[in-house]
């Protein structure tokens, strides 16, 4: 009986990550996740008691699997600028990703503080990776850096998320152009 659980509760975040992949948050909707998982509705429910728990449980699947490979790409990374190189380049990298999709539409969605606060945990976990080689480049206000260098990776996720008229390989070369020269271009 447990492990049926496991696999319908694996089957519904798998239904969740594709339904945001493909139509973003208007898409997740408990009938949705019923036709995708072929569960009636009200067993979507014995589950999840809100689209927000569904993705407040995709958050804690989904993040810390994104974070490990961001970590692993910076892990091999000789030098503090191919560290910080590296984590925009991978992160970007990762827009396509079913998992990395569903991140970023759940950024758009409507959560309670407790969701939004573990959110912004994991996201705090993310940044502090690139402390330590950002103190190494000189930086006096490495965590500040750090914070500031993750918003030019989220505006690009963004930029590359809405299908701008830039190339996705061209708006990652501008944003690692930032991160490590500034605005000097």
């Amino acid at each position: 009986m447990a492990e049926h659980r496991s696999m319908q509760r694996a089957a519904l975040l798998d239904a969740a990550r594709s339904l945001l992949s493909e139509g973003g948050t208007e898409a997740l909707t408990f009938p949705a996740l019923a036709e995708r998982t072929g569960l009636a509705r009200s067993s979507v429910y014995e589950y999840f008691r809100s689209r927000a728990a569904v993705v407040e449980e995709l958050c804690a699947v989904d993040f810390p699997v994104w974070a490990a490979e961001v970590e692993a790409v910076m892990a091999v990374a000789e030098g503090s600028e191919a560290k910080i190189e590296a984590y925009v380049r991978q992160q970007l990298a990762l827009v396509g990703d079913r998992r990395h999709r569903a991140v970023v539409a759940i950024s758009a969605s409507e959560l309670d503080s407790g969701a939004r606060e573990k959110i912004r945990a994991a996201h705090g976990g993310l940044v502090a990776m690139t402390v330590e080689a950002l103190r190494e480049m000189g930086h006096r206000e490495p965590r500040l850096a750090a914070m500031l260098l993750q918003g030019v990776v989220d505006a690009a996720v963004r930029r590359i998320e809405l299908g701008a008229a830039e190339d996705p390989a061209a708006i990652t070369e501008a944003a690692v152009a930032m991160a490590l020269r500034g605005v000097r271009g």
